[in-house]
This record gives C-alpha cells, sequence and structure tokens, in this order.
C-alpha cells in the first residue's frame, strides 16, 4: 500500500506541476486570444444571466434540462467545495501570499477553457435513452475525434471522472464535513457521515429536478453566508488590507520581500501552488462544469459559456479570495499550520470558539453542494458507459462512499482521487485544441447572426442611434 501510495504521488506530481499547468495555462492563453478576450467581453453578458435568473421563478428542472441559472448553481456547487477553505489556505502557508496572483491570473485564463467547455457541452449535447436531455466532455471527445480512438478517449474519460469524483471525491468531501463537525461539535464522524449519507441519498433518488432545485437554493445562501462572515473579519482587520494585497502582488514575484509570508517561499512555489490550486478549484479546463451546462436551456450555446464564465469568477474572485484576505490580514501564515487548521485559525482570531463553527457550517455547505454536483457529473458518465439502468445502484454506491469517507482519512484513496482528476484533464484539453475552430464558429455565429436579430439587442442599437441624433441636434 505504501509503496503504491509512493508511486501516486509521484505521478500526481508530475502531473499537477508540470504537465496540467502547461496545459492549462496553454488552453487558457489561446482561447483567450483566439476568442478575443472573452471573458471581458461576455461578463456583463453573464452577470445579467445570472442575476435575471436569480429572481425568476420560471425554468423547473425537468427531462429536457435546467434553467440556465440552475444549470451555473449546479456548477458552482461543484466549484465551491473544500478547496477553496482548505485550498486557499494550503497554497498560501507553501507559496505564500504571492500565490493568490497566480490563482487569479488562472482563474482569469480559465474563464476563457470554461467558454469553450460549456459552448462545446451545449452543441453537442443529446438525448439518451431514458428521454433524457444529456451532455459533457464525452459527447464532445467524440465530436473532436472520430472512429476507435474518439470513443477510447470518451471511454477513459468517463471511467476516470466516475472514479475520481462520484467515488474517491466525494468520500474526501464526507471526510472534510465529519472533521469539521467534531472539531467544533465533537459529534462521532460516523453519526455525521451517516446523517450526510442519507440527505444526499434523498437528493439522489429524486433526479435531476431535485438536484437542480436544492443547489438553485443552497448555493446562493452559503455563498452569502461564507462573504459575510469572512468580510466581518477582514473588516476587522481593515489597517492590515493594504499590506494584503501589497503581499499578493509584491510575493507573486518576490515571495522572499514579504514580511509575515510563508517561510522559505519561492516564486516558483508561489506560481505553482497558485496556479495548481486555482485550476483545481474553479475546475476550468477539468471537464466537470460542462455536464451542467449541457442541460441548460438557452437558446444559442454562447449564451450558456456567458454564464459559465461567472461561476469560475464567483469560485476564485470573490470565494477563495474571501479566504485568503482572512488569513493574510490576520497575518496567521507564520504559525506553520495549514489546510483547514490555518483557515479555522484565522477565524478564531475574532470569532474564538466560534471560528471553528462558522468553518464547520461552511464546509458543510460547501461539501455537502460539491457531493450534489460531483454525483450528478459522475452519473452522465455512468449513463454514458452503462444505459440508465445503473444510475440507481451508482446512487448507492455513491451513498456508501460518503459514509465510508467520513470515517477516516484514507491517503491512498484521497491521493488517488487528486490523480485521476488530474489524469481526466489530458482528454478533455485535447478535446477542446481540436474543436477550437468549432467553438470559434459557434461564437462568431452569436455575435454575427443571432445577436442583431434578438429584440433586446435591436431596441439597444435603436436606443443608442437615437441618443446620437440627440446629441447631434443639440450640438447643432
Amino acid at each position: 500500500m505504501s509503496t503504491l501510495n509512493s508511486i501516486v504521488l509521484t505521478v500526481q506530481h508530475y502531473l499537477s506541476d508540470y504537465i496540467l499547468i502547461v496545459m492549462l495555462l496553454g488552453g487558457g492563453i489561446w482561447f483567450t486570444l483566439r476568442l478575443h478576450f472573452i471573458q471581458i467581453r461576455g461578463f456583463g453578458r453573464g452577470m445579467h444571466s445570472m442575476f435575471s435568473g436569480l429572481f425568476s421563478k420560471k425554468g423547473k428542472a425537468d427531462n429536457s434540462g435546467m434553467s440556465s441559472f440552475q444549470a451555473l448553481a449546479t456548477a458552482i456547487a461543484a466549484q465551491v467545495g473544500t478547496g477553496n477553505i482548505a485550498g486557499a489556505a494550503t497554497a498560501l502557508a507553501i507559496g505564500g501570499p504571492g500565490a493568490i496572483f497566480w490563482m487569479w491570473l488562472a482563474a482569469f485564463l480559465g474563464m476563457a477553457t470554461i467558454f469553450g467547455e460549456a459552448t462545446m457541452a451545449q452543441k453537442f449535447k443529446t438525448t439518451g435513452k431514458d428521454g433524457a436531455v444529456t451532455g459533457g466532455p464525452v459527447y464532445y471527445i467524440r465530436g473532436a475525434f472520430t472512429g476507435k480512438f474518439g470513443k477510447a478517449l470518451a471511454g477513459i474519460f468517463a471511467v476516470l471522472i466516475t472514479l475520481a469524483l462520484g467515488f474517491m471525491g466525494n468520500a474526501v468531501q464526507s471526510n472534510s464535513i465529519a472533521v469539521a463537525f467534531h472539531t467544533a461539535f465533537h459529534i462521532p464522524q460516523w453519526i455525521v457521515g451517516l446523517v450526510v449519507a442519507a440527505i444526499a441519498l434523498f437528493v439522489f433518488v429524486g433526479g435531476i429536478s431535485r438536484i437542480a432545485s436544492v443547489t438553485e437554493k443552497i448555493v446562493p445562501f452559503m455563498a452569502l453566508l461564507y462573504i459575510i462572515g469572512s468580510l466581518i473579519v477582514i473588516i476587522y482587520n481593515w489597517r492590515n488590507v493594504p499590506y494584503a494585497f501589497k503581499s499578493i502582488f509584491v510575493g507573486a514575484f518576490d515571495p522572499s520581500a514579504v514580511v509575515g509570508g510563508a517561510a522559505g517561499a519561492t516564486l516558483r512555489l508561489a506560481l505553482t501552488k497558485g496556479v495548481a490550486r486555482g485550476l483545481f478549484s474553479n475546475e476550468a479546463g477539468m471537464g466537470s462544469t460542462p455536464h451542467a451546462h449541457a442541460v441548460a436551456k438557452v437558446d444559442h450555446p454562447v449564451q450558456q459559456g456567458f454564464v459559465a464564465i461567472i461561476g469560475v469568477f464567483i469560485d476564485t474572485f470573490v470565494i477563495l479570495t474571501m479566504t485568503a484576505l482572512v488569513i493574510i490580514t490576520t497575518k496567521v501564515i507564520p504559525t506553520g499550520k495549514t489546510g483547514v487548521e490555518l483557515t479555522q485559525y484565522a477565524y478564531s482570531t475574532l470569532f474564538g470558539k466560534g471560528g471553528n463553527i462558522f468553518i464547520a457550517v461552511s464546509m458543510f455547505f460547501f461539501a455537502f453542494s460539491t457531493v450534489l454536483g460531483w454525483y450528478f457529473f459522475g452519473q452522465t458518465n455512468v449513463k454514458y458507459l452503462f444505459g440508465p439502468k445503473a444510475v440507481k445502484p451508482y446512487a448507492c454506491l455513491v451513498a456508501v462512499c460518503v459514509f465510508l469517507g467520513s470515517l477516516a482519512q484514507v491517503d491512498l484513496v484521497w491521493n488517488m482521487a487528486d490523480c485521476f482528476n488530474s489524469m481526466m484533464v489530458i482528454p478533455n484539453i485535447l478535446a477542446l485544441f481540436a474543436l477550437t475552430g468549432t467553438i470559434k464558429k459557434v461564437h462568431d455565429d452569436y455575435f454575427n447572426h443571432y445577436l442583431p436579430q434578438h429584440p433586446d439587442y435591436k431596441l439597444k442599437k435603436k436606443m443608442e442611434k437615437e441618443k446620437r441624433k440627440s446629441e447631434q441636434n443639440k450640438t447643432a
């Protein structure tokens, strides 16, 4: 077991610190340039779609899909997990405050990649044997590579994501909840695991409609709760806010110049840990969130691409940044703590024991929502591999993994989850590169043909023309 664990760790090290950073950053740069900074041009449209969907009562999920907002909520549910609490802290503890700068850069570039993922998920979505709309990387991988190679690559991706997220990943999330509640409330971990598994199974068996209904309610609440709690700590330490931002920008290029930063931090550590943690937090390029965006009910694939951009923004530039600012403004990095312990300690500097409770509650919402999102992503691939009849057994197996994961941390399982998670990026990114022409064509079709025909666009242009005419008359 120890030998196998060492092999897995070695493979994961080379994947996360070298291969994936090159592929994911390269993909982000490539699509940013090819799509003319779509993450900036499409940001406003994505925000408009999110807020209009947040307050809309329309679009109940069914076999024909979810509303655009429900798809976004399901994607964010998967993106915003324990990595936003523990991942940011680990990056800070090893790479120093400068790691956050590289997280931001990775997220900015990732917003272009995830636009391509969501757009292709929409374009290649299909109707399954059970009559339900489905989609994801397995479908656009086969669209990118025809024949046996495409089929094999899609099959490999399906197996990897089912193991990495559906089974092992959800065990990791469950363990995080159980440990946090045991620390805060002294509740035995097996009881927490049993309760979480039971609630999760109840949601699983309700299908896409129940998953969408739960995520669209839980995601806005958990995000707001965490933001408010974090802002209280940051505002309390407001004098350290300028220091925090200075540490982030200076530490990105000269970590040793940051007073009170991570001991032994170097530019390489700040860059690699920041980029790696950032990419794995927002999941851009990993091929996970396209499963949610594929089933959104939209008129044009690009519309969901805009919405997907917002998911990365919320995950990294909002939630993860809140964690980072709390840790830096409380100046707890030199304590030598890391992961969840460092985050809990930072919040406890103001809240005392309440800090542990706050993190435990936040961890529950973050991790539980991730369990729902990752189950849904795995379910799509199980259906692809084995058909609709395999969904119920899969739901039961995931619930068992959730319970077992709460009992104890098994390093091999945890490390294999990370390794498989990394490996599934490769077929996904290869397919996106191969589909560059298609992504650009769909993008151009939206801006050149669909958008000019849209009533709102026509009205906006008419008003702009009337405004210019009015200004010209006044000048005359």
